[in-house]
């Protein structure tokens, strides 16, 4: 371990943690000069880093805190359809910042082939941006320009496979054994074959299953998602040094938080379903330990779309943590559940166990984001209250598409499965609340509803811990994008419904509350400001589900040094009067006019944050 390198920071890290690193690396791969060649690597991407970057990570070491602050706002955005390039975007950070936004998501921007890409998650080149969005030094001037205004970038790493077009997949084509062993290539299919017989399939409708044969190598090759993204093999160590260092390498253009996508794949073992294997959980653990050595500003984010108890595991434990940040997919989708039924058991349910959880715990919250919602709800609850799986999940698509009589929302299926019944749900979240549908048939009640919804979802995101990230163009109630229909690299994927281009005209309108695009970018500001203002909502904060007697009011409880507030949520179409029967004298945030908490009137689709602050000798007499 001695003789690692020369400079005094990174040695004093990688005594801190490689010792652990070199532990898992060689129960994985028991590979001596592997690992050598690794930590080589790391030195290299050290010695590489800047001292703008290497100020940044001792900063945030001294404040390891710094990304569960209740000022953090984020924003998801692709940079075409936000400002047509990177540089595009850096010219619009003034407005990124008057959307109160301190934490910028740019969706996959790497170099991918036209049409076989799905989005940019087929990456050909992990050291070129594609070359419509810019360069890599206007990456790295995007980030610079961010940290300057204290807003961190996040980048996905999309690490479980690559395009066919990657150097590596073109050499493997040609018939490098050395790059083939890189991926899952098989003589014949009887491998595959037995592999399919344990490995769910992701996109049985468009892409049925997990392998594709390679007629220029004559081959099998191992596809879990689309025929054009090849799995990598990380049971190859060269795989997870390389793709380490790519990782490493954007981290060093400024890159703060690194999103691995699809990361519960990227183990495959025969006989398995290839999900969330232990091998995973070494990986990330390693990839960790990296990044405390080289880059520990940096921060790394799961992406695992699946129920909680597959989820919670990608934090690690507390004494061996593995990723930072994980996104809180299931009240995602139990929220757009309670919207269509109006009926809150379920999202009570289900924030009753992620508000068990450490509070070292830091999740990302969101409405909506630049994928479609999947309904992994939990049925076996939803069955106690006459709730079955397959009608059920009609029932949500159709109300959220506007089929079910009476509905507002305007939504689209993606995925459509007929035989299973198994269809996800796409559309931005203005057109899910009915602003779509009320501006067109003219209705301004309706449109004033969809509205007060809409804003009161918001509301309710930044009640809950962690990070509210808005998907740009949420934030001034933008609209489905219909003209996708129209577009042939697009028309099959119905994500692209809610995938448009932020309509800058109708941005132009966010001061004039007499605008639906005023309307909800005044309040969103508003409620941002005082999320920003008010300790209650820091992550330290102790937060419970309030009873409120009502199965169509949501209530949630939130504590921290002295001040307390209760955020009250009304999904129903009626008006309704609740109470709660928590310690001391309220007001009402919003107004600071005072409440009587044995009756708050909400209106439809309507909240009320709630607020006590109060000396706690007091209290703890009363208790």
């Amino acid at each position: 371990m001695e003789d690692v390198t020369r400079d005094p920071v990174f040695e004093e890290r990688f005594l801190r943690h490689g010792e652990e690193l070199k532990n898992l690396y060689l129960q994985l791969y028991r590979n001596e000069a592997a690992f050598a060649s690794f930590v080589d690597m790391m030195r290299r991407m050290w010695e590489s880093r800047s001292a703008v970057l290497r100020r940044l990570d001792q900063e945030r070491e001294r404040d390891t805190f710094w990304y569960k602050r209740h000022d953090m706002v984020g924003m998801l955005m692709y940079v075409d359809a936000f400002a047509g390039n990177l540089e595009g975007v850096r010219k619009k950070l003034d407005y990124i910042e008057e959307c109160g936004v301190n934490y910028l998501h740019l969706m996959p921007l790497l170099e991918s082939p036209a049409g076989r890409s799905d989005g940019g998650y087929a990456v050909a080149d992990f050291r070129k941006v594609q070359p419509e969005l810019g360069t890599m030094e206007d990456l790295a001037r995007l980030a610079g320009e961010c940290h300057e205004r204290g807003i961190a970038l996040c980048l996905d790493f999309v690490m479980n496979h690559t395009s066919e077009d990657h150097a590596w997949a073109r050499a493997a084509r040609a018939g490098d054994l050395e790059m083939q062993k890189r991926y899952f290539f098989y003589d014949d299919w009887s491998i595959p074959q037995e592999f399919e017989k344990t490995v769910p399939q992701v996109f049985p409708t468009t892409a049925p299953g997990n392998f594709t044969f390679c007629e220029e190598a004559g081959k099998v090759v191992m596809t879990t998602f689309y025929p054009y993204q090849w799995d990598l093999n990380y049971a190859e160590p060269a795989v997870f040094n390389d793709m380490t260092e790519n990782m490493l390498y954007l981290c060093n253009q400024g890159v703060d938080v690194i999103r691995l996508d699809a990361v519960p794949y990227i183990w495959k073992e025969l006989g398995t379903k290839c999900r969330n294997l232990p091998q995973v959980h070494t990986l990330v653990r390693m990839m960790r330990l990296v990044c405390e050595i080289v880059c520990p500003g940096t921060l790394l984010l799961g992406e695992v779309v699946m129920e909680p108890s597959k989820v919670v595991p990608y934090f690690g434990t507390l004494e061996k943590p593995e990723c930072h940040m994980l996104y809180n997919v299931t009240t995602m989708a139990s929220t757009w559940h309670t919207v269509a039924t109006g009926d809150v058991r379920l999202l009570r349910h289900q924030l009753g166990q992620v508000f068990a959880l450490p509070k070292d715990y830091c999740f990302l919250n969101y409405l909506r984001c630049h994928d479609d919602i999947g309904w992994g709800l939990d049925y076996e609850f939803l069955s106690r209250f006459g709730m079955e799986e397959v009608a059920h999940k009609k029932y949500l698509n159709d109300y959220l598409t506007g089929k079910w009589p009476g509905s507002p929302a305007r939504g689209e299926l993606y995925n459509d499965d007929p035989t299973l019944g198994d269809a996800r749900l796409c559309g931005t979240s203005a057109s899910l609340c009915g602003v779509e549908s009320a501006r067109k048939e003219g209705d301004g009640l309706k449109l004033q509803w969809a509205l007060r919804l809409d804003l009161m979802l918001h509301a309710y995101m930044l009640t809950l811990s962690g990070i509210p990230v808005l998907y740009s163009g949420d934030e001034i109630a933008q609209e489905n994008d219909l003209g996708y229909h129209d577009d042939q690299l697009k028309r099959e994927d119905s994500r692209y419904l809610h995938r448009g281009r932020l309509r800058w005209e109708d941005a132009e309108n966010r001061h004039d509350p007499d605008t639906p695009q005023g309307t909800l970018f005044l309040g969103l500001r508003r409620l941002e400001t005082l999320r920003a203002e008010h300790r209650v909502f820091d992550g330290a904060a102790d937060v419970w589900v309030v009873n409120t007697g009502d199965d169509a009011v949501l209530g949630i409880g939130r504590y921290y040094q002295d001040e307390q507030l209760i955020g009250l949520f009304n999904f129903s179409d009626r008006e309704k009067t609740v109470g709660f029967s928590e310690w001391g004298d309220y007001t009402d945030l919003m107004s600071g006019e005072a409440l009587e908490k044995t009756a708050v009137t909400l209106p439809s689709g309507g909240f009320v944050w709630a607020r006590c602050e109060f000396d706690p000798a007091v209290k703890g007499q009363d208790d």
